[in-house]
């Protein structure tokens, strides 16, 4: 005999809009409790196709199939099945119907699958020459352009972001000059939205690591990438004219006037991390003292109280005094 809850499952395909309704918002609830995951995690080849069928439906239907799937993909073993069972797709298929309403727990539902390494080759289109990057495109193009004052139905895409760029395919694909993402990335740094401007810096000194062999596709957005880096690091002070007339004016304008300090140390330790990759490299060494970096780091670390920011900033110091030092004793030996 079908126990309770499998008869429960076999009502979310039911003809009847009410029966519908009322079955995937029981569903809904269940994902609310670690009990109720577990058992739902039992019926996983019957819960998991039935809500995503259900996404195509009304916001009435869509809407708690949505927020269940949501739930059971925070399971990083459900969050694979749905993997495998096409769910990337099927989520970038109604994110961008028409009539979609359900936008924001979408793309939280793509924030969920791209911790799974299979969610994120799949988000790539991984094997796929021709639509090869496409998905991620269409998201950057929509966090990029979408309005935070009607509720930012897109600023989880910070999230994805950060995911993708953990992978080399996916820093590669950032990276890529010709389609200019990075770029369009770098510039929401200055939103007023904190999960945005975190996912942004997550992203680029994730990108960083691919300095060794990317650092000119980095340095050719340099007028955004240094301010995104060094404007969070700079501390509180108005600079003085003779720093800033050393700076570009990008960086220059923005630290000769009082400004909103970062509050979040988290960003700061990124933006620090990221700094040091690049000036793990010779030219990337080359292009941070040709912004005056030191002298914002220095003065940065003079207002900074976080241990762990200091201790990104005592890192790149270091790295910047020993390369200073390997520098002078090979001119005294050229002597």
């Amino acid at each position: 005999m079908a126990t309770e809850l499998e008869e429960l499952l076999d009502f979310l395909s039911s003809p009847s809009p009410p029966i519908k309704k009322a079955a995937v918002d029981i569903v809904r609830d269940y994902t609310g409790s670690e009990d109720g995951l577990r058992s739902l995690g039992k019926y996983s080849n019957v819960v998991l196709p039935s809500l995503s069928h259900l996404l195509a439906e009304g916001k009435e239907v869509s809407e708690p199939a949505a927020e269940a799937l949501v739930n059971l993909s925070q399971n990083s073993d459900l969050a694979r099945k749905m993997v495998e069972m096409d769910m990337v797709r099927k989520v970038m298929d109604n994110l961008y119907r028409q009539d979609c309403d359900i936008t924001g727990l979408l793309v939280m539902l793509l924030v969920n699958l791209t911790q799974v390494d299979g969610g994120i080759d799949s988000l790539l289109q991984h094997g796929d020459d021709k639509m090869h990057g496409l998905y991620v495109m269409k998201l950057v193009r929509s966090f990029t352009s979408s309005s935070e004052k009607k509720g930012d139905p897109f600023e989880h895409v910070a999230s994805i972001l950060v995911n993708i760029s953990q992978k080399e395919a996916g820093r590669k694909l950032l990276l890529d000059p010709k389609r200019g993402l990075l770029k369009q990335i770098i510039r929401q740094f200055d939103s007023g939205s904190p999960l945005r401007k975190k996912g942004v810096s997550g992203t680029i000194r994730n990108c960083c690591f691919e300095a060794d062999n990317q650092l000119q596709n980095l340095l050719l957005i340099s007028e955004f990438l240094w301010p995104a880096l060094l404007l969070p690091v700079a501390g509180n002070k108005i600079y003085s004219e003779k720093d800033t007339s050393k700076m570009p004016l990008e960086l220059g304008s923005a630290l000769s006037i009082e400004r909103e300090v970062l509050v979040d140390p988290e960003i700061r330790v990124q933006a620090l991390d990221a700094i040091y990759l690049l000036i793990l490299q010779e030219a990337g060494r080359r292009a941070f003292w040709s912004v005056n970096g030191p002298r914002i780091l220095q003065v940065g670390y003079e207002d900074e109280e976080n241990p762990q920011v200091m201790e990104a900033y005592e890192r790149v110091g270091s790295l910047l005094i020993q390369e200073n030092g390997t520098s002078e004793a090979s001119t005294q030996v050229s002597d």
